[in-house]
């Protein structure tokens, strides 16, 4: 049985009105060993199934895997493209925002930690018809992937609904080939990020969020 705090948690939750679910929305990294029921599981996972989609098909599939000895095997492939992402992120910041390297220095030693503390990865795949995901001939070739990463928003503010957080990794280099092999992904479809939905540690690290002026990005008529 969870104890009282646990319980007081997932009551203010649960409670929670849709614009307060978006403010506690936040990327947890530090995860306690506590399970998520299958009961909760499907209903962040049926949340994805209400997004908007481009064909009207959702034509979404879910790998779910449990325990940290099954979730290792299907990640190892992150474990030689961790300097890789870090090299990435250092090239593309043009930024010096403090905020943004305060949270980025707490998220690059966790890549593969942050996927295995809740015991539960899930990987959503989505059918990827017509044109290759890497190589779009226009914009709309992207359709379904921006289909699925509508499916991802909703789950993500589920499993906040549920009293969850949430993280996830986006495939680097040749992680995403190697994981669809090792989940025997059949051809025409790929995913967008590993997943992992869990319980919040206590004293897990929350990154500052930036302050935005709404009315400041708000352009009318024209930019």
């Amino acid at each position: 049985m969870p104890c009282n705090f646990d319980n007081i948690i997932i009551k203010q939750f649960l409670n929670m009105e849709f614009y307060e679910v978006l403010e506690k929305r936040h990327t947890y990294r530090d995860f306690s060993d506590r399970e998520v029921s299958d009961e909760i599981l499907h209903r962040v996972i049926k949340a994805a199934f209400k997004a908007p989609t481009n064909d009207h098909l959702r034509q979404l599939e879910f790998v779910v895997v449990r325990g940290r000895e099954n979730i290792g095997k299907v990640i190892a492939p992150l474990a030689k493209n961790v300097e890789k992402f870090k090299i990435l992120v250092s090239e593309v910041d043009e930024s010096g925002d403090e905020d943004k390297m305060a949270m980025f220095a707490d998220a690059l030693p966790k890549q593969q930690k942050m996927l295995m503390e809740s015991g539960l990865l899930i990987i959503p795949f989505f059918r990827q018809l017509t044109w290759p995901l890497l190589k779009p001939a226009e914009q709309s070739s992207l359709n379904y992937f921006a289909s699925a990463w509508c499916a991802l928003e909703n789950m993500l503010l589920a499993a906040t609904a549920e009293g969850l957080g949430a993280v996830f990794h986006i495939p680097v280099a040749d992680e995403a080939e190697k994981i669809k092999k090792l989940v025997n992904a059949p051809e025409g479809y790929e995913f967008i990020c590993l997943l992992t939905i869990g319980y919040p540690a206590k004293d897990a690290f929350l990154p500052k969020q930036k302050a935005i002026n709404v009315a400041d990005r708000i352009h009318l008529n024209v930019w």
